[in-house]
C-alpha cells in the first residue's frame, strides 16, 4: 500500500497498488474509499502530536539533530522506532524534494509495509488506525538515498487516548556498510525484467545489508550512494570524499562525529562503479598497483576510525565479480598488504558471485547475498 499525504483526511489521500515485498493485490476503488472513511471515522482530527523527543524514539543512522524538534534524515536505511499504546498513528514529515519514499511498519510485520510516497513540504501521513488497544511498535525506514533529498521528522499524531511508551532499546550489535547502488537497494523491488531507475523500486530496507542486520539482530547503517566509487564515480566526488559526512545530500562540508557510534563490523562493498569507469573517465588510467593502493588507502581510513572492528572487504553481485574479472584480485591484494602492515587488524573478504543477471540485484539476489554475508559474520564474530 502506498500513501501520499493527508492534511486532515477529509481532503482525501491518494493510494495506489503496491507489492507486498514483491506482490500485493491492487486495492479496488471501493476498498480505497472505505479505508479513507475508516481513517476519517477514527477521529484523526482529534489528535495529540508527539514531538521528536529522544526519550520517546529510538533513532538509527546518521541523523542531524541540530534542530532537536526537526531531526533530519538523509541516508538510506535511516530508521526511527517508537512504542505506544493506542488505536491510530500517523507521521508528520517535512520533505525537501517530494522524491523520497519511506516504509512504515506496525509491530515489526516486515512483509506488510505501508509505503509513504512523500510530497514536498510538511504533510501528515496516516499509517494505521483501528488497532487493538494494546501496545504497538512503529518503525519508519528511509527507502531512498541522499540524492532524493532530506526529510525532517516532526513527530507522531496519536489518538487522544493513546500513550507513548519507553523508547525501544537499540541492539548492542552494530554493522555499517560503505557501498554504492547495490547497498542502497537500487531497483531491488522491480520485477526481474523491469527497469532499474524508478524511485518506488529503490528500497534500502530490502538490501542485503539490512537483511543481514535483521538476521543477526544488529543495528545497521548504510553509508551508500548510487554511482559512487573509490577512485571515480558517475559524478564529481568519491567515497573518500563522502564517507565522513553527517548528511548524505551530495558532497557537502557536514562532518559526522565517529565517536557517537562504533560498529563491531564494517563492510566495504565498492569498486563496481570503478570497474566501469576508470578507463572511461580517468586520464591517465590507473595502473593495477594504483587500483590496489586506492583500496588499501580506503581500508586505512576505516581502520583509523574503527581500529577494533572486523572489516569485511566485499564485492558484488554485479559484473565486477564475473569470471575473469581482475577486481576481486585487487581487493585481495590490498587486504593482504594491509594485513602485513597492520598485523593487529581484523580483515576478511566476501565476494558475491555474478549470476549473469545484467541489472541491479533484485530482492531475490539480495537475500542470497545476505545469506552469504550473515554466515560469514556469524563465523567471524561468534554471533
Amino acid at each position: 500500500m502506498t500513501i501520499n499525504s493527508s492534511e486532515g483526511l477529509a481532503t482525501g489521500f491518494k493510494m495506489r497498488a503496491y507489492h507486498k515485498e514483491n506482490a500485493m493485490p491492487t486495492l479496488s476503488l471501493r476498498a480505497t474509499v472505505c479505508l479513507c472513511l475508516l481513517f476519517m471515522s477514527a477521529g484523526l482530527c482529534a489528535e495529540q502530536l508527539i514531538a521528536p523527543d529522544q526519550t520517546h524514539f529510538s533513532y538509527r543512522g546518521r541523523i542531524d539533530f541540530a534542530e532537536p524538534a526537526a531531526p533530519v534524515m538523509s541516508w538510506p536505511a535511516t530508521r526511527i522506532d517508537a512504542a505506544f499504546r493506542g488505536r491510530s498513528v500517523a507521521l508528520v514529515l517535512d520533505d525537501d524534494s517530494g522524491r523520497n519514499f519511506y516504509s512504515a511498519f506496525i509491530d515489526e510485520r516486515w512483509n506488510e509495509p505501508v509505503v509513504l510516497d512523500l510530497k514536498p513540504g510538511k504533510h501528515t501521513y496516516p499509517v494505521a488506525n483501528n488497532l487493538t488497544g494494546g501496545e504497538h511498535r512503529l518503525t519508519l525506514v528511509k527507502r531512498t538515498e541522499g540524492e532524493e533529498g532530506a526529510t525532517r521528522f516532526l513527530g507522531l499524531n496519536l489518538d487522544d487516548e493513546a500513550q507513548m511508551l519507553a523508547a525501544p532499546e537499540l541492539p548492542a550489535r552494530r554493522i555499517e556498510i560503505y557501498g554504492d547502488s547495490i547497498t542502497s537497494g537500487m531497483g531491488n523491488m522491480s520485477p526481474l525484467e523491469g527497469e532499474d531507475g524508478r524511485l518506488e523500486d529503490k528500497n534500502s530496507f530490502m538490501s542485503y545489508g539490512a537483511i543481514t542486520a535483521r538476521a543477526l539482530g544488529a543495528d545497521y547503517r548504510a553509508i551508500s550512494q548510487s554511482g559512487i566509487g573509490i577512485m571515480v564515480s558517475w559524478f564529481d566526488f568519491t567515497m573518500p570524499d563522502f564517507y565522513d559526512q553527517l548528511t548524505a545530500v551530495g558532497d557537502n562540508d557536514s562532518q559526522w562525529d565517529f565517536s557517537l557510534w562504533t560498529p563491531q563490523v564494517v563492510v566495504i562493498n565498492l569498486l563496481q562503479n570503478d570497474s566501469w569507469l576508470v578507463e572511461k573517465r580517468l586520464n591517465p588510467v590507473p595502473t593495477d598497483e594504483q587500483r590496489i593502493q586506492a583500496y588499501y588507502d580506503f581500508i586505512q581510513r576505516i581502520h583509523t576510525r574503527y581500529p577494533e572492528a572486523l572489516i569485511v572487504a566485499a564485492l558484488g553481485s554485479m559484473d565486477a565479480t564475473r569470471e575473469g574479472s581482475p577486481w576481486p584480485g585487487y581487493i585481495e591484494a590490498a587486504v593482504a598488504r594491509f594485513e602485513q602492515s597492520h598485523p593487529q587488524a581484523r580483515l576478511g573478504t566476501v565476494f558475491f558471485p555474478f549470476t549473469g543477471y545484467g541489472q541491479h540485484p533484485r530482492v531475490v539476489h539480495h537475500k542470497a547475498n545476505a545469506g552469504r554475508l550473515t554466515q560469514y559474520i556469524k563465523e567471524q564474530m561468534d554471533w
